[in-house]
């Protein structure tokens, strides 16, 4: 027994229906809601993610990205949704390059690549739910409508990054020039009638019509060369995912553009060093962690792009000889030195939802705008939030991330499923930006090798390798003197000022279809069954 109710925490959820886990309580509820209406769990998770840009609108929007996983337990099959947009035709690198840039600046029309979530969410419902769209956005519009108070995470991503909002971004998300106070009722009317449209109309109303001509007249006014054709051209794609072993249990994520071949990576790494053996908060696990991340990173960004029509060899990173070299330069207890550019800009937001139905359809969902508020830009009249997904790209020529036009940029959003086929399978993700590859690998390593309950491995403290500053992020959590123990090692050690992302997950037994929820006291959200 992981808790033993004496000061703050929580006890696992449990359930024999069905469950929601994510990380506002609306989007639990929205979610709960629409199994009731008789949807299934995509449509669930459509409804409850859509919310949550209602919600938390820092963190995720209209105007994003989307990854979904989904597993069936009568088959046994998961599949994947990239749900992420494309960079406009008519931008490329080498333009950029002239222009004296070294990278795409997450403050710039340039980074804005056409969003992708509204085409994957009705993808998702059409082709997997079992409700229309109408029914599945009716909760949002709601909201969106009549307001939600907010909650306090919210209220503090918005004191902290008001700043970013420009233009008509600020008349949008403000209250009378400011962000909106913890408590204080937060709607989105504009939002409610851009939602309405896509309710009546579908995908189409988004990328044509008047919802595409506000988002293009904006960009096209920050001088962006979006086009009406880029927007048309947005299709979400079916994936199949890629999956790896640890320790007898199956770490499933979706193929790049994504980073789950990174989450693999580190599992990987891992998985030759005795991590059971050692104090779950203590500096060598963290070290191992750390060097691994390290490591791992570093294959991810010479490695891992959009690959187009073709396939991404990843043999570079994830071979048994790849592997087997990159452990060899683990030293059990010394810090690594090399620092490399990251890959992607550092940002720490998104919004994760997991729902299981009682036919054990497991659906894991990842949505985001990357930077707090995205580009910080939104349209004028409906005030689609525009995310920055583009400053992902590196502008280094002949790099597999370079940016071109009609390309995808490397994404850190990974939704996952970790599983042994016959036993459970279960649904799971870790926000926080670049930190989820590692945040995959830590929440497995403490259930797998630590025999921690769901809502423990969630829970636990967490820190991060950052191999662009070559800094070691610990949360306020852990030891002093563990952190002292690891600046003895070599490593740079600093302080989150807030703790890393949020995490949520679900596990099905497959014997008694037992529902077990987990969710991140670092956000305000919980798990719901029934």
């Amino acid at each position: 027994m992981s808790h033993a109710y004496q000061g703050p925490g929580r006890a696992p959820m449990f359930a024999t229906e069905a469950m929601c886990a994510t990380s506002h309580p609306a989007g639990a509820r929205a979610a709960m809601d629409t199994l009731a209406r008789g949807g299934n769990a995509v449509d669930a998770a459509v409804a409850g993610a859509v919310v949550l840009g209602i919600c938390e609108p820092a963190m995720t929007g209209l105007g994003g990205d989307v990854f979904a996983l989904i597993h069936d337990a009568a088959t046994g099959e998961s599949r994947g949704l990239n749900g992420s947009g494309r960079a406009p035709a008519a931008l490329h690198a080498g333009d950029l390059r002239a222009q004296g840039m070294s990278a795409v600046s997450p403050d710039s029309v340039y980074s804005v690549t056409v969003p992708g979530a509204v085409d994957a969410f009705d993808r998702l419902v059409g082709e997997a739910g079992k409700l229309d769209l109408a029914t599945v956005l009716a909760p949002a519009i709601h909201y969106a409508e009549a307001g939600v108070p907010v909650h306090r995470r919210t209220a503090i991503d918005g004191a902290t990054f008001e700043t970013r909002l420009k233009g008509a971004a600020r008349r949008h998300f403000l209250k009378d020039g400011r962000s909106h106070r913890e408590g204080e009722v937060y709607a989105a009317p504009a939002q409610a009638e851009a939602l309405r449209l896509i309710a009546r109309d579908g995908a189409s109303a988004f990328y044509d019509g008047p919802i595409m001509e506000d988002m293009l007249a904006t960009l096209r006014a920050e001088g962006g060369l979006h086009t009406a054709e880029d927007f048309a051209a947005t299709q979400a794609s079916p994936v199949t995912p890629i999956r790896r072993a640890y320790r007898g249990h199956d770490l499933v994520e979706l193929p790049p553009n994504g980073q789950g071949a990174t989450a693999l990576l580190i599992t990987a790494l891992l998985e030759r060093f005795d991590i059971g053996a050692l104090d779950p908060n203590g500096a060598t696990r963290i070290h191992l962690e750390a060097e691994a991340t390290r490591l791992a990173y570093a294959a991810r960004n010479r490695f891992v792009g959009d690959p187009g029509q073709g396939a991404l060899d990843l043999d570079g990173m994830l071979s048994d000889a790849a592997i087997d070299e990159m452990a060899a330069r683990i030293d059990p207890k010394r810090a690594g030195t090399v620092v490399q550019p990251r890959a992607e800009a550092l940002h720490k937001d998104t919004i994760y939802i997991t729902v299981v139905d009682r036919d054990g359809l497991c659906v894991s969902l990842i949505y985001s705008i990357f930077w707090p508020y995205g580009s910080g830009f939104a349209s004028e009249r409906f005030g689609i939030p525009l995310h920055n997904r583009g400053a992902g790209f590196t502008l280094e020529e002949g790099h597999v991330n370079e940016l071109a036009g009609g390309k995808r940029p490397l994404h850190t959003l990974l939704p996952g499923l970790l599983e042994r086929p016959g036993d459970y399978a279960m649904p799971f993700g870790v926000m926080g930006g670049p930190y989820q590859a590692t945040g995959h690998a830590h929440f497995v390593s403490n259930l797998v090798d630590f025999g921690m309950d769901i809502q423990a491995a969630i829970d636990a403290p967490r820190s991060f390798f950052d191999i662009a500053t070559g800094k070691l992020d610990l949360e306020s959590t852990i030891d002093d003197a563990v952190a002292a123990d690891l600046a003895d090692m070599g490593h740079a050690v600093t302080r989150a000022p807030i703790g890393m992302g949020g995490a949520q997950a679900i596990r099905r037994d497959v014997a008694t279809g037992l529902l077990t929820g987990g969710s991140d006291p670092r956000k305000d959200g919980l798990a719901l069954g029934a």
